[in-house]
């Protein structure tokens, strides 16, 4: 029994000294073998890493010395959820909300519970005033887990009708983040909303830096650099546009506060100079924290948020004469110089068709008088009896009517050309030939937004080919200003029309402002111009969209030196004569280097002045 005793009693001690020597050879390579490794994770978890946020590119115009939209330093405000004691955080909330005017249930929205346990700070507020973050301060032991940093904050100068183009900012939404977060944004990010700033968001939004603090025990940082690691972030890419800032101006005061839009485009680059749409808005708004002005845009009637030369589509009216201008000359279904007798009305079916000039109507025509006088007997009698509505729909197309153009602009709308298959699908109804006759003067259910009446006139300038329009310039390096990136010309487009074709079209374009229907106010000393008015028709006795769309100068062998020039004055605000006068005010200033107040003067504008006084 002894011996049974003695026995256990130095298993006992053997597995003792097992044991001993099991933690001592233990605790040797944690302290000596890996110290390394185990004080390196000791400090990572009594550090905590906050985002360094960078500075957005800067966006100019296509001469790089007005600025459009650069950085202001603000201050913003954030939480670290894990940092607040449990069950405390509504009081920290209402802290906050008494401190900032902050509604709690704001506070507490970008606080999920899922957050509780997040040591990365979350912000809750931007654009805060230094006072507020003074007051912060003063409370900053009651207020666990709050801290604040200067954060770049946008700012546009003198954007004016720019905004559709250059757009705004805005926090990242939860949605966006679950989209983008495999690209590198993260809770807190800025991004772009709309305009410029969205479509090339990942040139602009530069590379965050980042800060690494050792704390105590309690989350609080110690002091000295030693126990700081910090890399600064990289300012984003410059972005150059190829609009003027100073034609934009002149384009803006040309299409007044009349609803509408306006473009400036060069057809041998597709180089966008000016894009105007009225109303336009502020995009600091977005930036400030002004939530009520927010509110007011979004409820506005009149759409300001709203970018009408590519995001609204209109019936064509009479340009749409010079498709079935070309169409005619390519398909020589009937003589161009054969007459058509246009009367005023005539009687198809159960319903007059009117001409713009009822009676005496303008007698016989040959197709350039029907163009240079937008004669619709003529064009509708083309269409109805001699080209049909397949040939009709194949040369809208072959404008690159019915398709987006590709536009570096985000929200581009494709407007619509109709056929026969989609009438009886939407309809269950069959086409007709008043649906023809409809279709060729530009009315019915054609659909065209200002930037495809552009692309149209563009590719009668380039003899059939069209280049993608497009807003970006340049993409400068922010630090050494280098050229990093140029937009280069892009076809989308190359007709198979030929060029005699196109020539002849041109000739009689010019007879629409030499001696037709749009030669006053065009026919203008400055430049030749080229073009056609159209006037769409919507239900209204008293009011019709109003379209002029043209090129100049219409004499030059020079593509470099030609523009086109396309305006739309909705019906809401109608006034017949504005589209064709902000077009003569456009191709005068540009060609004569004169601003708006010399251009009115030089045209005998003068009561536009005065009509802008009364309102």
């Amino acid at each position: 029994m002894a011996e049974d005793q003695g026995l256990r009693i130095n298993i006992f001690k053997i597995f003792i000294v097992f044991i001993f020597l099991t933690y001592a050879v233990r605790l040797f390579s944690m302290q000596i073998l890996s110290g390394d490794v185990y004080l390196t994770r000791a400090m990572d978890i009594s550090r905590r890493t906050y985002t360094i946020p960078a500075q957005r590119g800067e966006i100019y115009d296509r001469n790089y010395d007005q600025p459009l939209a650069i950085n202001r330093d603000s201050y913003a405000v954030s939480i670290t959820p894990a940092e607040v004691p449990r069950g405390r955080m509504e009081e920290v909330a209402a802290s906050i909300s008494a401190i900032m005017g902050i509604p709690v249930s704001d506070i507490m929205s970008r606080l999920p519970s899922q957050y509780l346990q997040l040591y990365q700070p979350v912000e809750i507020a931007s654009n805060v005033p230094f006072r507020t973050i003074a007051s912060l301060a003063e409370r900053k032991n009651t207020l666990p887990g709050v801290s604040w940093n200067i954060k770049p904050l946008r700012n546009y100068v003198n954007v004016g009708s720019l905004s559709h183009i250059v757009g705004y900012v805005g926090d990242i939404t939860r949605d966006e983040l679950t989209t983008l977060y495999n690209l590198g944004y993260q809770l807190g990010d800025v991004i772009g909303k709309s305009g410029i700033e969205k479509q090339y968001d990942e040139l602009l939004k530069g590379r965050p830096g980042w800060e690494t603090r050792t704390v105590d025990s309690r989350g609080r940082r110690i002091s000295g650099r030693e126990n700081i690691m910090r890399v600064s972030p990289e300012m984003g890419r410059n972005l150059i546009l190829s609009i003027d800032a100073n034609l934009q101006r002149l384009v803006e005061r040309a299409l007044g506060t009349q609803i509408g839009a306006a473009i400036v485009m060069k057809p041998s680059t597709g180089e966008i100079l000016a894009m105007v749409s009225y109303p336009w808005y502020d995009p600091n708004i977005f930036t400030g924290g002004q939530s009520g002005e927010y509110r007011a845009l979004t409820e506005d009637p009149n759409k300001p948020l709203f970018n009408r030369a590519i995001q609204s589509n209109y019936p064509p009216a009479s340009t749409f004469k010079i498709i079935m201008t070309t169409a005619n000359l390519c398909e020589s279904v009937f003589s161009p110089d054969q007459h058509i007798l246009c009367p005023g009305v005539i009687r198809y079916g159960n319903r007059d068709w009117n001409c713009h000039i009822r009676v005496p109507g303008h007698g016989r025509l040959n197709m350039r008088g029907a163009l240079a006088q937008s004669c619709n007997i003529y064009y509708m009698t083309l269409g109805r009896d001699y080209l049909g509505v397949e040939r009709i729909v194949s040369y809208a197309m072959e404008y690159g009517y019915g398709e987006i153009s590709g536009i570096d602009l985000p929200g581009e709308i494709p407007g619509f050309i109709p056929t026969p298959q989609w009438k009886e699908r939407q309809y269950h109804e069959r086409w007709v030939l008043g649906d023809t006759m409809n279709m060729s003067i530009g009315q019915g259910f054609t659909l065209v937004t200002p930037l495809q009446m552009c692309n149209m006139v563009s590719m009668i300038v380039n003899n059939g080919t069209i280049y993608r329009p497009h807003v970006l310039k340049e993409v400068r390096d922010p630090v050494t200003n280098a050229i990093e990136r140029v937009t280069m010309p892009e076809i989308i487009h190359e007709s198979s029309i030929s060029s005699a074709i196109f020539e002849e079209v041109r000739q009689d374009m010019r007879g629409v402002v030499s001696q037709g229907t749009a030669q006053y106010p065009l026919n203008i000393r400055a430049v030749q111009i080229a073009g056609k008015s159209g006037t769409a028709e919507i239900g209204l006795a008293d009011r019709w969209h109003s379209w002029f769309t043209a090129y100049a100068p219409f004499n030059s062998t020079d593509p470099d030196e030609q523009i086109v020039v396309t305006v739309i004055i909705e019906a809401s605000n109608y006034q017949v004569w504005r589209a064709s006068a902000a077009s003569a005010i456009i191709f005068q200033g540009y060609f004569a280097n004169q601003n708006y107040e010399a251009a009115i003067r030089s045209l005998g504008f003068q009561y536009m002045l005065a009509s802008e006084v009364q309102q």
